[in-house]
């Protein structure tokens, strides 16, 4: 999804954990085919990507994606919503309140 939603993938950073899926050759090549770059955590240790755990937490607390869901479909559509509301509409202190999309616009 990141790769046919995003127009520039050269340089963007896909970070996991070492899950078997994320591991495997064919999505590696995947990701390197696009020039994205590979971040994956140690076994176990969420610390090691800070930014990345970052916006996991904004997503649960801000966004409420670490309640429980009455089917897939429900999470997917909260899950979809935060992104673009993350992406499109909520200000950041780390761009001077600017919105990373209108950062992506600019470049």
């Amino acid at each position: 999804m990141s790769i046919n939603q995003c127009a520039i993938t050269p340089g963007v950073i896909h970070h996991s954990d070492r899950g078997i899926q994320y591991c495997s050759d064919a999505y590696v090549s995947l990701l390197r085919k696009a020039g994205m770059e590979i971040s994956m955590t140690e076994q176990n240790h969420c610390y090691e990507n800070a930014c990345a755990e970052r916006l996991n937490g904004i997503l649960k607390q801000e966004f409420l994606l670490d309640h429980s869901f009455l089917n897939i479909q429900e999470a997917f559509k909260a899950v979809k919503q935060a992104i673009l509301s993350y992406n499109y509409h909520r200000p950041h202190w780390a761009l001077k309140l600017a919105i990373p999309a209108q950062l992506h616009q600019a470049a």
